[in-house]
């Protein structure tokens, strides 16, 4: 099985040492962040620091002329990855005889939300989620879409992964988080992620929802999970609160926002990318899944892309609905967490990945070669090696 380790550019500019290291992991190819949301990020080996802090969400290289005179633009790096930073490390990385791919983070992006908080998804309370840019809107859709083509393809890169191209809701790794103090479950997720932006309450209306109604039944559903009585199924749970009809056409509308939206990016990509350049989706085989593993349909996804990566830090099973839609040549790619500080486990990788392969994964990504420890490496190397 394939296998591409995710890194930052940061890993590796200033580094001399760390194409090699990467490489000697026994990977044949990294995926190199190109677009990224703000973080704050170790560098356990770095000669020079051990912390970045990527202020806000940015591409890592100088935005083209296409954006000019555009009220929505992606915003060039800071200090923590100035210039063309990933170009600098992607050139590095193939020196090494590694095969770069772009990884473009999407419909994610605090700093647009602050400044143009209009863009946010909003709540069925009005609340705005800053970090969360509503994919129903044209101007957003426009910006992404664009961004999807110009961070894809980059000098060098032989394809790309696409990252939260898709609704983005409540969840969300923030810092100083305190939203845990009840548990909402996937239904109170769900609820919680509906946006009620004008866009959106068009959107509803056009399924022949009153949104002002839909306002109103979300937060009634909502009630029980507040008071810790309803006991979460995921779905059925949705459709048991919000109604089995009014469930539907909200998924309708949502899901199609989506599909669409993800077709129109990677039809961009493909359009602005040479020959054979490979386009693959995070995904979650849920449509109604909010986050950077963007819920779709599998048989529609596969379709359309190469293929997709799908998170399997808590198992496999997300890799059967994919894989019972998967063609010859479909790539499908299980993302298992190899930093043991982060929850990864890096010591059973080749049970995972032999488990992996049976349910019809085809490559592996690791997440993440920049983060992990010396002794994470190591043992993800021994891992590989028994391919």
């Amino acid at each position: 099985m394939k296998a591409s380790a995710f890194v930052y550019p940061w890993d590796v500019n200033g580094d001399p040492a760390a194409p090699a290291r990467i490489a000697g992991l026994g990977v044949e190819q990294v995926t190199l962040a190109a677009a990224y949301h703000s973080t704050r990020a170790l560098t356990p080996r770095h000669p020079r620091r051990r912390i970045v802090t990527a202020e806000y969400a940015a591409v890592l290289y100088p935005p083209g002329d296409r954006w000019s005179g555009r009220g929505l633009r992606p915003y060039p790096a800071g200090r923590w990855a100035p210039g063309d930073a990933y170009g600098e490390a992607a050139r590095a990385l193939s020196a090494a005889g590694l095969e770069v791919h772009t990884w473009v983070v999407l419909a994610h992006n605090s700093r647009m939300g602050a400044e143009h908080p209009d863009t946010s998804v909003v709540n069925a309370y009005g609340d705005r989620y800053p970090w969360a840019p509503c994919i129903a809107q044209p101007a957003t859709r426009a910006y992404l879409v664009d961004l999807a083509a110009e961070a894809a393809v980059r000098p060098g890169a032989q394809g790309t992964e696409l990252e939260s191209l898709g609704w983005y809701g409540l969840q969300h790794l923030h810092a100083h988080d305190k939203t845990s103090g009840v548990g909402l479950g996937e239904a109170g997720q769900y609820l919680m992620s509906l946006c009620f932006c004008p866009s959106c309450r068009t959107g509803y209306d056009e399924q022949g929802l009153d949104a002002d109604a839909l306002t109103a039944s979300v937060r009634s559903a909502l009630e029980p999970l507040w008071r810790g009585t309803a006991q979460d199924e995921g779905r059925p749970t949705i459709e048991k609160l919000l109604g089995e009809e009014t469930a539907a056409r909200t998924r309708a509308w949502r899901e199609d926002t989506a599909r669409t939206l993800q077709e129109e990016a990677v039809a961009a990509v493909r359009a602005a990318a040479p020959a054979g350049f490979q386009v693959l989706l995070h995904a979650d085989p849920v449509p109604y899944h909010c986050g950077a593993n963007a819920g779709v349909d599998p048989a529609r996804i596969l379709s359309v892309a190469d293929g997709v990566v799908v998170p399997c830090a808590g198992g496999t099973a997300l890799l059967a609905p994919f894989a019972g839609h998967a063609g010859e040549r479909t790539v499908l790619a299980a993302n298992f967490t190899v930093v043991t500080g982060m929850g990864g486990s890096p010591g059973t990788l080749a049970a995972d990945a032999a488990r992996a392969r049976a349910e019809g994964a085809t490559e592996l990504r690791l997440y993440h070669a920049g983060l992990a420890s010396d002794d994470d490496l190591v043992t993800v190397r021994e891992a590989l090696s028994t391919r």
